[in-house]
């Protein structure tokens, strides 16, 4: 029987890329974690998986969403880091990242912004506002961000997301480059944060960090 606690990265990524079957009891949804889909009509049912397999959390969506915990929240001067694998999207260019200064996520004025990647190296930066999404940054390309096509002859490709919060700045950074950087007064930070995945996609979530700065 697999234990997913007992092996490293390596080994659950090409597992996975093998769609090996494994024991039902070792995919167990992640205790505490929430989660909230952009259609309102949308429901756990949807979700095709969402399971804890350490290192991290794999999801494999339906509808677009938030995942997150009730006990992630940042505030202040703070590093958060997403280290996300994306396995073959086809011809699809959902986007996935991190969300962040999440508040009233289970009511009616949900606020966050989001910060997400999307194969063909683009990335966006937005703020959900109830039910509105106003875009913050628009579609950008940039050489940092990896596509599917980028892996070589892994089964999935990484990217590193990073935001650093520090005074009244805010810098967006992937794979240790900054691609981006706003006022906090243009993007709210202080608040719940965890991972966004848009439309039928099949996402391996391997960090999800929190850090002080000038701790």
């Amino acid at each position: 029987m697999l234990r997913w606690t007992s092996l490293p990265l390596a080994t659950v990524l090409a597992v996975l890329a093998s769609a090996q079957v494994v024991d039902a009891q070792d995919l167990e949804r992640p205790e505490g974690w929430m989660t909230r889909f952009d259609d309102p009509s949308a429901s756990e049912a949807d979700l095709e998986m969402f399971v804890g397999m350490p290192p991290g959390w794999h999801v494999t969506s339906g509808p677009a969403g938030i995942f997150y915990h009730p006990d992630n929240d940042a505030s202040g001067d703070f590093r958060l880091e997403l280290e996300v694998f994306l396995f073959d999207p086809g011809q699809r260019r959902e986007a996935f990242g991190v969300f962040l200064g999440g508040r009233d996520l289970e009511g009616p004025n949900q606020e966050y912004t989001y910060f997400l990647l999307r194969n063909g190296g683009q990335y966006i930066v937005k703020r959900r506002e109830g039910a509105e999404a106003p875009t913050v940054r628009p579609w950008t390309g940039h050489t940092s961000i990896l596509s599917y096509a980028d892996r070589g002859d892994d089964a999935s490709v990484k990217n590193v997301l990073v935001v650093e919060a520090e005074g009244d700045r805010v810098r967006f950074y992937v794979n240790g480059d900054r691609v981006e950087e706003l006022s906090r007064g243009d993007v709210e930070v202080d608040g719940l944060f965890g991972f966004r995945v848009n439309h039928g996609l099949n996402l391996h979530i391997a960090k999800l960090e929190m850090t002080p700065l000038g701790s």
